[in-house]
């Protein structure tokens, strides 16, 4: 029970008359409120009184009848409905309560059921309940002597309130001391300096409404404010002192632990759902900008909805293609007036892919020249540029003939092997497959097998890559409605002969025709097509016709979709994961062994996320269009966001035709080699009985170099974003063909899709590594070493060509040489982070935390400081390329060149050029190592 004390209680001030309480109201105002009976007060401000004037002071009830009026400040009319209102009411009605109530302009309405009602309220948050009934306020009709103890509480030897004595006091309004100086004094008496009745009236009643603050009452308050001090001042210390962020990570380590959630991917990955996803990527043919190509793309972007990514969309672009037509492509010989054909070749393969497929994809060259030509017939072995030299030096005339090559060898890429021919002066180009090359006599063929059968045709771009990359009409900018394009026949991306694919079966044909003629080959030259005696034609072999009309389309619609999500620390950093969707077949092994692989990592990651999981960086998924014409979907996109990836884009990781076999390989830049070991340690290959690592050491195995085979170069090379291509090789896979299907990959490639799973969990942990560890995992020092042995093999290309009087590379060297000692600085801070959280027990402090977020964006740059981003830099006449160590040779393809802008130069004699760019080369790279330091000590 409260005690009865009287020291608990505090009077409250006496009750005006209501001749006082409404003396503030003028004729005017009366006259105005009765003349408009639908005009109403404004709201009134919450009541602030001491508790104790509340509590004492009943409501008393006017009548409804009487119109209602503005009361002073701080109190209300007094309502007499019923003695029953006066019992139960409990507090002020507030004007605010009335007007919101639904039943206010009801007269019969009892207002004294709205101050209990609020009563009620506040008793019910406070948890007080009613000392007389035990329970909480609820009975309309309670006992006038139980209000005086709400909201209060007894202690032991303590005289003090629950409640702080509320200290806003209410003055009368303007109003209230016009009216009284117009009846207590004039204008005159006020101006003479004699205080007016009004003046008394509000000294008396702010006297009136100021609240008695006994000892307690202060004790409480200032025991209140040392109490708000101190714990105001533990927060502050607590955040100053990093320890609230440092226990937020804590706890999230604990929720999340690194090796939990490595674990958790690696077990998640399910090798029936990548089965299945094959199996539809590979049911219909889907070549770029082609209604089976949208129908995928619409497959991905569902499924990273399905997968619960934070953003996905489609992004589209309008690019030139090229299409081939059913009565289009014709290989014949002619008879010897050149006006009927005495025989046609076949050109395409056996339908494989089975009624419910469509039709497989027509043998072409994707980006070839449309034309209709005649010429004799010339062999030239792979087609490089010194094939078509030895020829040459023989004295055959190859002036408008057609050549007749074999695809790999000595030239990899078809596209410069058909350049070759155009330079060479022929009128057209075929190229086949050999079987010493790909073929029976290298191993079983397909489809029970791993190589190119008698009628197996390798399809494929003849775009030039290593000149143009992406949109041959949009080179330097994305292919976006509105902007610039050229011509077709402006740019340097397109060969200017037509060429088309063979099978072997057809250049048998065309081989036995030419026995006799020209010259015999050497046994260099010889190829494996069976009955064949090799010789290499001349003006006088069979004529040939290269039929090859086509569909081509300048702006066709191609479709990237993206997905990803957002990391809690670097939002803005993204590591980025690509695949392309388009084939030229069915693609089983290229490219869906790789959109298997990254959809089940996407599913797995999306999973993570609904569980809460959030990496410290941005993940992006990206399934590209049109790749396989000249790598046009990522490099559009790379156009278009070029400036943001250069300052953003932490990693790029790759897949292409992933899965071909049992053999783990990765070409990257240097920087990924401490992360793949680290990878490779933890996966197991079942069928060995060893890890990856254990079977990579164990052939040697080392980082491969970048060439310009697939979609990681716009992001190395233009970008400057460090990238990864990794995937599991066979000894041949039926590239391109029709073979290449999902029976051919579930019998041949990958049976069981072993190592399906394998990589997707190599991917799934490299994603790991790059976006959430603390520091950046790149071997920066690997990359010093990388550069030290790219100058060495420089060094000893020149001297191999006794080239080292005129071609001085010491400045390259040089900078090398900073580069490493910078990279050995930089390098210490990591150390110095490690032995910081060791000493700590974990805990980083902000400032720790900001200076290793800016380690790893410094680390990030290093790639991208070394492009050539000089107004008309880049490599000489092919601009797009802008990384001074990395990039294609202008006649190397798809292999891989270190200093490629430095070799084409020595390449083209070229003894100033050759000098100009060693000294810009020596520049950017101790620029580069500069960018390794903190921003004032590069300074």
């Amino acid at each position: 029970m409260p005690s009865d004390e009287k020291s608990h209680y505090t009077p409250p001030p006496p009750v005006p008359s209501y001749e006082e309480a409404t003396r503030g109201y003028s004729n005017n105002n009366a006259s105005s409120s009765s003349s408009n009976p639908d005009w109403r007060p404004p709201a009134s401000p919450i009541d602030t009184r001491p508790d104790s004037e509340t509590e004492a002071q009943g409501l008393l009830a006017s009548s409804s009848s009487r119109p209602r009026r503005t009361t002073p400040a701080g109190y209300q009319p007094p309502r007499v409905d019923s003695d029953e209102d006066e019992d139960g009411a409990s507090e002020w009605t507030l004007e605010s309560d009335r007007d919101d109530d639904d039943d206010d302009d009801d007269p019969n309405h009892n207002g004294g059921d709205v101050g209990g009602a609020r009563t009620r309220r506040e008793m019910e948050e406070l948890e007080i309940e009613d000392p007389l009934n035990g329970s909480s306020a609820s009975s309309s009709s309670r006992s006038s002597r139980s209000l005086l103890w709400r909201k209060r509480l007894a202690l032991p030897n303590w005289k003090w309130r629950w409640r702080i004595p509320r200290m806003t006091v209410r003055l009368p309004r303007q109003s209230d001391g016009v009216a009284a100086g117009s009846g207590s004094g004039s204008a005159g008496d006020a101006e003479a300096g004699g205080e007016s009745a009004a003046t008394q009236t509000i000294r008396e009643r702010l006297r009136e409404r100021m609240p008695e603050i006994d000892s307690s009452a202060a004790f409480i308050l200032i025991g209140r404010l040392v109490g708000l001090t101190i714990v105001l001042g533990f927060i502050y210390l607590l955040f100053m002192s990093d320890l609230f962020t440092s226990m937020s990570r804590r706890i999230g380590g604990q929720m999340f632990d690194p090796e939990a959630v490595r674990q958790h991917v690696v077990m998640s990955i399910d090798t029936a759902r990548m089965r299945d996803t094959l199996k539809h990527f590979t049911s219909y043919a889907h070549i770029a900008g082609t209604e089976g190509d949208y129908a995928l793309a619409k497959d991905v972007y569902n499924h990273f909805l399905r997968s619960g990514l934070d953003e996905v969309h489609e992004d589209d672009y309008h690019v030139y293609l090229n299409y081939p037509t059913k009565d289009g492509r014709a290989v014949q010989i002619m008879s010897e007036d050149g006006d009927k054909a005495i025989w046609s070749a076949k050109l395409d393969e056996p339908e494989i892919g089975g009624e419910s497929a469509g039709h497989q994809t027509y043998a072409f060259h994707g980006h070839s020249k449309a034309g209709d030509v005649k010429g004799h017939l010339i062999y030239a072995n792979y087609g490089s540029r010194e094939d078509f030299r030895k020829l040459k030096e023989m004295g055959i005339d190859t002036k408008g003939a057609i050549a007749l090559v074999r695809y790999y060898g000595t030239q990899g890429d078809r596209a410069l092997k058909v350049k070759a021919a155009e330079l060479a002066g022929f009128a057209g180009c075929l190229i086949y497959s050999d079987p010493a090359d790909d073929g029976f006599l290298k191993g079983d063929v397909a489809p029970s097998g791993r190589y190119m059968p008698a009628d197996g045709v390798q399809r494929g771009s003849v775009s030039l890559m290593s000149w143009v990359v992406g949109d041959v009409l949009t080179p330097g900018w994305e292919s976006k409605p509105g902007l610039p394009r050229m011509k077709v026949e402006q740019t340097n991306g397109l060969v200017r002969i037509p060429s088309l694919p063979l099978a072997w079966r057809d250049a048998q044909v065309l081989l036995q025709h030419i026995q006799g003629m020209g010259q015999p080959v050497t046994e260099a030259w010889r190829g494996g097509v069976p009955d064949v005696e090799w010789w290499t034609g001349n003006s006088s072999s069979p004529i040939v016709r290269l039929k090859n009309e086509q569909d081509e389309v300048e702006q066709k619609t191609i479709w990237n979709i993206y997905g990803k999500i957002a990391g809690i620390e670097q939002t803005e950093k993204s590591i980025i994961i690509g695949n392309h969707r388009d084939a030229w077949a069915f693609g089983a092994a290229d490219p869906n062994s790789g959109t298997a692989v990254m959809l089940e990592v996407v599913r797995v990651f999306g999973d993570l996320v609904a569980r809460g999981w959030r990496p410290l960086r941005s993940i992006e998924f990206m399934s590209w269009d049109a790749e396989e014409y000249n790598l046009i979907g990522s490099t559009e996109y790379v156009e278009a966001n070029v400036d943001e990836l250069r300052k953003n884009a932490f990693a790029y990781v790759n897949l292409d035709t992933a899965v071909t076999g049992s053999e783990f390989h990765a070409a990257a830049s240097p920087v990924y080699r401490k992360l793949l070991t680290r990878v490779l340690d933890r996966v197991q290959d079942p069928n060995f009985n060893a890890s990856l690592r254990a079977l990579w050491d164990g052939r040697n195995g080392e980082l491969e170099g970048l060439g310009a085979g697939s979609d990681y170069v716009a992001f190395q090379d233009i970008a400057g974003t460090s990238s990864i291509d990794i995937h599991f090789d066979g000894p041949m896979h039926p590239y391109h063909s029709s073979y290449d299907n999902f029976d051919w990959m579930s019998r041949v490639g990958d049976p069981g899709f072993v190592y399906h799973n394998l990589l997707g969990r190599v991917l799934s942990l490299i994603i790991l590594e790059l976006c959430d560890r603390p520091v950046l995992p790149f071997d920066m020092g690997n990359y010093s070493l990388a550069l030290e042995k790219y100058v060495a093999d420089l060094i000893k290309w020149v001297e191999e060509l006794k080239l080292q009087d005129k071609v001085h590379l010491a400045p390259v060297r040089d900078a090398v040489q900073e580069v490493k000692t910078a990279v050995e600085e930089f390098e210490k801070w990591e150390d110095e982070w490690q032995r910081a959280i060791i000493h700590s027990n974990g805990w980083e402090a902000n400032s720790v935390t900001r200076s290793r977020i800016a380690y790893n964006s410094r680390m990030a740059a290093f790639e991208t400081a070394l492009l050539d981003l000089e107004p008309g830099g880049g490599i000489t006449n092919r601009t797009q390329f802008k990384h001074v160590v990395f990039g294609p040779q202008l006649w190397s393809g798809y292999d891989e060149a270190y200093f490629p802008n430095i070799r084409d130069a020595i390449d083209a004699e070229d003894w100033k050029l050759t000098e100009t760019i060693i000294q810009k080369t020596a520049r950017i790279l101790r620029q580069a190592a500069l960018s390794l330091l903190p921003s004032e000590e590069a300074a």
